[in-house]
């Protein structure tokens, strides 16, 4: 999935910023996508097609978000809860860029490991350093995938009518493995948001708002050294 020895960045959540995304994509790193590419902001199909564009030549990846499986779920005729950003992302997908959309959501990977690195939207989990991540599912997810998408939840909601979510697991993660993921925009400067946990492994949460508000973030990791 990832060219060996390649040099890579490491893309926030995007939610339909197409300007900045555009702006990220401009590389030669192999981009890793961290989920969320679509719905709140104001381009959700040009979103999509740079990113099925950085696939069809190799240059990229995106792994599952929560919004991303909810899109698909509701194009293919799942009964989901549709708020207007999703009512309003399905209405400006052209026919086939729906289908592709369905075709390159059902094959993204709920988490990548990557040496001592593992890519994931919501949350960790230490059964994925052993797992492959699961295909996608014909209903609702399973535990892991769901902590892959979601994150921790608690099952309540907050005030503000969203899953209350939890960040306990990062004291889960093991010492030599670092974690880079999306969906909780934990920062309150602006830059991505870096933890270190009990076991002495670091979490690097990297949703800075793209597309709501916010901007759109990114961290560059370069190729292993030649021995």
């Amino acid at each position: 999935m990832i060219p060996p020895n390649s040099s890579l960045r490491i893309i926030g959540d995007v939610h339909g910023d197409t300007i900045a995304f555009s702006i990220a994509a401009q590389t030669d790193h192999f981009v890793i996508q961290l989920g969320d590419l679509v719905d709140e902001g104001p381009d959700t199909p040009g979103t999509l097609k740079i990113m099925f564009d950085l696939i069809a030549r190799n240059r990229g990846v995106f792994v599952l978000g929560n919004h991303d499986f909810k899109l698909l779920r509701a194009l293919r005729g799942d009964a989901v809860t549709k708020p207007p950003y999703l009512v309003r992302t399905i209405d400006e997908l052209t026919p086939a860029l729906s289908e592709q959309a369905q075709v390159e959501i059902r094959r993204a990977p709920a988490w990548i490991r990557h040496g001592n690195n593992i890519f994931v939207h919501g949350g960790f989990h230490p059964a994925m350093l052993a797992e492959a991540p699961p295909e996608f599912p014909a209903g609702r997810p399973g535990p892991l995938l769901a902590r892959a998408i979601y994150g921790q939840t608690t099952g309540r909601v907050t005030g503000a009518g969203k899953p209350e979510r939890l960040i306990d697991w990062i004291d889960e993660v093991p010492a030599h493995i670092t974690v880079y993921c999306g969906h909780d925009r934990r920062s309150m400067d602006g830059r991505p948001y870096v933890r270190t946990g009990r076991k002495g492994g670091k979490t690097i949460f990297l949703d800075t708002g793209a597309g709501k508000g916010g901007h759109l973030s990114w961290i560059d990791i370069p190729a292993p050294a030649s021995n």
